[in-house]
C-alpha cells in the first residue's frame, strides 16, 4: 500500500492554482492513502478566509486523519534533532512519524523546502 503524509502546503497550492499544482495533484492520486494531521484543516480553512475564498471541502474528502492518542514528545524531539522547523511544520512531521512505524515506508509530501529537507533526514520518501 502506497501511503503519503500530506502537508498543508500541497492543498494550498492546489486550492489556489499555484505553479506545480496540477502535477502535484496527479502525484497525490497515485497513492492508495493520504494521511494528515487535523491541523491541516485549520491551516487550509485559515488560508481560504485570508484570501476571501469559499472553502473547498472536497479537498479534504480523501484524507485519513491522524489524531494522536498521546503526546508526541519523542517524535517532536526526533524532528528537531533532524533540523529546525517552525511549530506547525514540526507538528506535521511528528504526526507523520506517529503514523509510520518506519519513516522509509511512507512519503512526506510538502512544498516547503526546509520541511522537505528535515523529512528526508528523518528517512521519509519524498
Amino acid at each position: 500500500m502506497k501511503v503519503a503524509y500530506l502537508d498543508t502546503s500541497c492543498l494550498v497550492a492546489i486550492a489556489f492554482g499555484e505553479a506545480g499544482a496540477a502535477p502535484l495533484a496527479r502525484r497525490m492520486a497515485r497513492f492508495d492513502m493520504l494521511v494528515a494531521s487535523d491541523l491541516l484543516e485549520a491551516e487550509l480553512r485559515s488560508a481560504f478566509v485570508r484570501e476571501g475564498v469559499e472553502p473547498q471541502p472536497e479537498l479534504l474528502s480523501d484524507i485519513s486523519w491522524v489524531v494522536p492518542d498521546r503526546p508526541l514528545h519523542a517524535e517532536i524531539a526526533s524532528v528537531l534533532a533532524a533540523g529546525y522547523v517552525r511549530g506547525a511544520d514540526c507538528w506535521h512531521l511528528a504526526s507523520a512519524l506517529f503514523v509510520a512505524e518506519d519513516a522509509a515506508a511512507i512519503s512526506f509530501l510538502t512544498l516547503d523546502q526546509r520541511q522537505a529537507a528535515v523529512a528526508k533526514r528523518l528517512g521519509f520518501r519524498s
